[in-house]
């Protein structure tokens, strides 16, 4: 019976939550309080332990108040209601757009916003050197990174005939940082 009322709490909470993780904690305060699961106290507690666990926060609560309950069973029956409701509108929003990007109209929306989005993201990166490379006279080891970033960004492909992954753009600026600032 515990299972069947995890899952059934935690589904209610998760479809009627809006604004996030901090929407759905006094819904799950009054939930908690209310079946007299666990003290106000040990709730808070919980909060805090799943806000500094990595994860969504409304997952990990709960997963510890389910554990709390019902054990292993009802961490998991109680994180299976919690995350189902977004998982079916996922699933919706999928089937939905999966017929509506066959349409020419959106077709033309999305070609519309593909310069738009490079133009945006483009304006991010000139922002993001000129004030971290150029905040007060030129940051030469950064403005070395940046230069040697962009290089890399641009020769890639034309050796390897394919674009360089932003993970190895990520590691490739990790270790010319250590390499520039460490000497």
């Amino acid at each position: 019976m515990i299972y069947l009322k995890l899952f059934l709490d935690f589904f209610k909470v998760s479809c009627f939550t809006f604004g996030g993780a901090y929407g759905a904690i006094p819904l799950i305060r009054d939930m908690v309080l209310s079946n007299g699961w666990i003290s106000d106290e040990r709730l808070a507690y919980m909060i805090a332990v799943s806000e500094s666990t990595p994860g969504p926060i409304i997952v990990n609560l709960s997963t510890y108040i389910g554990n709390e309950q019902g054990g292993f069973w009802g961490s998991l029956v109680a994180t299976i209601g919690v995350v189902l409701p977004a998982y079916l509108v996922i699933i919706l929003i999928v089937s939905i757009l999966n017929n509506a990007i066959k349409n020419a109209y959106v077709q033309a929306v999305l070609r519309g916003l593909k310069p738009c989005v490079t133009g945006i993201v483009l304006a991010m990166g000139v922002y993001m050197v000129v004030h971290n490379v150029l905040p007060s006279g030129p940051d030469i080891p950064a403005l070395l990174i940046t230069a040697l970033l962009a290089g890399s960004m641009y020769l890639y492909p034309k050796i390897k005939k394919k674009a360089l992954s932003p993970i190895a753009l990520i590691c490739i600026s990790a270790v010319l940082g250590m390499i520039v600032y460490s000497i």
